[in-house]
């Protein structure tokens, strides 16, 4: 079994940006890179072998829901996540700590329009030092996740690359709140690290970071994390409710953690955020947004978003990119793809994507190509 290890070929004259590889059991990360989620073992709308044919090199899988359904003992049973979804490449997984957020506070979105103060109802049992007690949106079971049950989940799942329990506060909670929520989350985290330790199964974990938007917070994560035996670091919890104050976040936090190790960006990597993020070091960006794009009938260019159902394209009998070398751009035309979307076919959704990560794969190309230049 190949070990995990990360090594770095090139560190940008002009910027933190680095180019580096990754060496997992299931091949390797040129970073930085891209990470395609797939939350209950694909991508929305494709199949496996299409994601490898497109060049995804990880993809993201979502811990809490592949336990409800199918289950993470049919995983087991099917000799792990990788042989049960048909995906010889790196995955990674998370732990189910963002549920703690997402269900109890509603979601990032309602988060930004100021909405995410007050816990809703149901969903969220009950939060305390142990962990979380949900309540199945399946089947109405309760579940109890803890950092123990979250990593033993994860091991049956098989990921190269897993996640410690967490709690994600929202934006709009008190500091005395968020400090009591870091203090809560770095004992998950080292309860997570020592049941992963029991049984690494050449299995990577990932820190990580938090503090909201409160550098000295966010500090504190790093150097008490660092002092713990993590293979790499991930940037998470809220980071703040504008583009410019992430960045002014990220900025201060990433020089605190170890250059050595790989971190990687935790549910961001929208066109913007990437050119304001990759400068700052970060090696990896996980994200559904290109794919959600692609299901709203949006393709990526390097132009801007092209909106393929507006009907300005209903004649239009030409590549839906132009120069682009995805499998759609090579062998459909935009006003088909405009015709599929109005007539709602599936394979409308498939094919949009099939460009959208496409993009992605190759705009992380030209990244790596402007930093090994020193460019950025």
């Amino acid at each position: 079994m190949i070990p995990f290890t990360f090594e770095i070929l090139h560190q940008s004259k002009k910027s933190r940006a680095r180019v580096g590889r990754i060496h997992t059991p299931h091949g390797i990360i040129d970073t930085p890179n891209f990470v395609a989620v797939g939350t209950n073992g694909t991508l929305k709308a494709l199949d496996n072998e299409m994601v490898k044919t497109i060049g995804l090199q990880l993809m993201f899988c979502n811990t809490y829901h592949l336990l409800l359904q199918p289950g993470t003992s049919v995983i087991r049973e099917a000799g792990g996540i990788h042989k049960f979804i048909n995906r010889n490449l790196p995955i990674i997984t998370d732990s189910g700590g963002f549920q703690v957020f997402s269900l109890a506070y509603g979601g990032v979105a309602d988060e930004l329009k100021s909405k995410g103060t007050k816990k809703s109802e149901g969903s969220v049992l009950k939060i305390t030092s142990d962990g979380v007690l949900f309540r199945s949106y399946r089947d109405g079971q309760k579940v109890l996740l803890t950092p123990e049950t979250s990593v033993q989940a994860q091991k049956a799942l098989g990921a190269d690359i897993i996640i410690p329990f967490d709690e994600l506060p929202p934006y709009h909670i008190c500091p005395k709140a968020l400090s009591r929520s870091l203090d809560r989350t770095h004992e998950w985290e080292k309860r997570s690290l020592e049941e992963h330790l029991k049984n690494p199964q050449g299995q990577a974990m990932y820190a990580v970071v938090h503090g909201g938007v409160d550098n000295k917070l966010r500090e504190k994560s790093c150097k008490f994390l660092a002092d713990l035996p993590f293979d790499g670091f991930a940037i998470g919890g809220s980071m703040g409710k504008t583009k410019e104050e992430m960045v002014t976040m990220l900025s201060a936090t990433l020089p605190k953690l170890p250059e050595t190790a790989p971190n990687h960006l935790l549910g961001i990597a929208d066109l913007e955020s990437l050119e304001a993020c990759v400068p700052l070091g970060i090696d990896t960006f996980d994200s559904s947004y290109p794919t959600k794009a692609a299901r709203h009938g949006t393709l990526l260019t390097h132009e801007g978003p092209l909106k393929i159902t507006r009907g300005i394209f209903k004649n239009k009998f030409t590549s839906p990119v132009k120069g682009c070398s995805c499998y759609t751009c090579e062998h459909y035309t935009l006003a088909y793809l405009h015709h599929l979307f109005k007539a709602k076919e599936i394979s409308g959704l498939t094919l949009a994507s099939v460009h959208n990560l496409h993009f992605m794969v190759e705009l992380m190309s030209q990244y790596k190509n402007k930093i090994l230049n020193d460019i950025i």
